[in-house]
């Protein structure tokens, strides 16, 4: 399943031709903050800045132009009469809801997939998921209907909202909040799914999630942003999944350390990234897109503001180096910073920011966009969650392959300068050692390191959401 990164990857290429080298089209740093609430106050910064509504995976073909529309706040009215379903808007074919004492899951089957909006609802207790689209049928009044278990939720309802919204309500017989929700492609005979999984909360922290939709719906009334969308296709809003932006080193006129047998780094590092992304996609937890995905060259910066433009919620780059003595062997993480943690460091940093001028292009110096204290807490807070998501790669990586000495490393490499994505270089290991070259060329050693730094992403993403949720409850 890689249809989301061949998409993403589409849209980056044409409007990264379209700007040609040396013109900008980068966007600002305040409109490519993350989309994933890391700590409490990043959360608060950005929630100074427009975002559009939660959306699922966006798997529909790409275009080379995305025209924006505008999409209305969701209503809080009473349900109105609504005729057959007759715009062209998705359709709600059913939803259905099983529960028990500590989870419970929504699922909306949908004609194609569509944006959705989640709110916590107190008085009595409840989660209402929001989708733009249409019943199948006319609906002027509530359906209760029972959920297949009994737990968490005690009954739930589905209704018309409006014209454009589809409202289910899930009546809670405790405290609850959403773990995750996304949406899934159609696929075979399975129509487009919206997940919602509802775990039980705290009092505390479900009266601040109540507290929080009840701000967010009173500052509606101002414009809301556009939202990208692509012919035929859903809108592309905020995603529900984390996305993993993973960068395969070097690609095209650039190959990047080679062997002793000619095994190329650039063939090696984009045949492990293709393997992540599978790991990583099959576990459902994420969202994938790959910075290239065949023998292709792109520049550093282009590299960089791929993962920016797409607010990526971490951006991983895969190498394998080389160095002038043989023996230095074992894979290491990095995270970006002026001073180099020893002089090796250093040379594969120099060796890996020289990638565009071995292509005769130049990378430009991007100048510093700390603007105001706001960018500045943003660098300060992606530096301490790229160093988190080393730390935790490595962790999982120990058991399973070498590793360096201080295997969690720190270099001024081009590619790790974003300052809105946490971003890590992993090292997979040395193609001048033999060892080291001799794993990389082995199919069951790359799954084994692959599988490894998946589980490492997975860890860095629970704990990042368990402080979110501790900062939470704080408040």
């Amino acid at each position: 399943m890689r249809v989301l990164a061949n998409h993403r990857i589409t849209r980056f290429d044409a409007w990264a031709r379209a700007a040609g080298p040396g013109k900008s089209r980068f966007p600002e740093v305040f409109d490519t903050l993350p989309k994933f609430r890391i700590l409490a106050f990043a959360f608060a910064a950005m929630m100074l800045l427009p975002t559009g509504i939660a959306a699922g995976q966006d798997d529909q073909p790409s275009s080379t132009q995305n025209q924006p529309i505008t999409i209305q706040p969701l209503s809080t009215a009473q349900p109105a009469e609504t005729p057959l379903a007759t715009s062209g808007l998705p359709q709600v074919l059913e939803a259905r809801v099983s529960s028990t004492a500590d989870r419970a899951r929504l699922v909306v089957d949908l004609s194609q997939q569509s944006e959705f909006a989640l709110v916590s609802l107190s008085e009595p207790n409840r989660i209402a998921v929001d989708v733009r689209a249409e019943r199948q049928k006319a609906v002027d009044q509530v359906e209760p209907a029972a959920p297949s278990g009994e737990g968490l939720i005690a009954d739930y309802s589905v209704q018309q909202l409006g014209s454009e919204r589809v409202r289910t309500t899930l009546e809670l017989s405790q405290p609850a909040q959403v773990q995750q929700a996304y949406v899934l492609e159609a696929f075979d005979d399975q129509p487009a799914r919206l997940v919602v999984d509802i775990i039980p909360a705290t009092p505390e922290v479900f009266a601040a999630n109540v507290e929080r939709d009840l701000q967010q719906a009173s500052s509606t009334e101002q414009p809301t942003p556009a939202v990208e969308t692509v012919p035929g296709g859903s809108n592309i809003a905020a995603q529900s999944r984390p996305l993993i932006v993973i960068d395969p080193g070097h690609g095209g006129i650039d190959s990047g350390a080679e062997a002793d047998n000619g095994v190329k780094e650039k063939d090696i590092v984009l045949d492990f990234a293709l393997k992540l992304q599978d790991i990583l996609l099959e576990s459902g937890r994420f969202d994938v897109a790959l910075t290239r995905q065949d023998d292709t060259y792109l520049r550093l910066e282009q590299r960089v503001m791929l993962a920016r433009q797409n607010r990526a919620d971490m951006f991983i780059s895969i190498h394998a180096d080389s160095f002038q003595q043989p023996e230095i062997r074992g894979a290491s993480v990095y995270t970006r910073d002026e001073n180099a943690t020893d002089v090796l460091d250093k040379v594969l940093a120099d060796q890996e920011n020289k990638a565009d001028v071995i292509a005769g292009l130049a990378a430009p110096h991007m100048a510093p966009q700390v603007v105001d204290i706001l960018v500045d807490l943003l660098r300060r807070e992606m530096r301490v969650q790229s160093y988190l998501a080393a730390q935790s790669i490595v962790h999982q990586l120990e058991p399973s392959v070498e590793l360096r000495r201080f295997p969690v490393r720190q270099a001024d490499f081009f590619v790790l300068q974003a300052p809105d994505v946490p971003s890590v270089l992993i090292e997979l290991g040395f193609l001048s050692n033999n060892q080291d070259a001799a794993n990389l060329m082995q199919g069951e050693w790359r799954d084994r390191t692959a599988n490894a730094i998946a589980r490492g992403i997975s860890t860095y993403f629970d704990d990042a959401r368990t402080a979110t949720q501790m900062a939470d409850t704080a408040q």
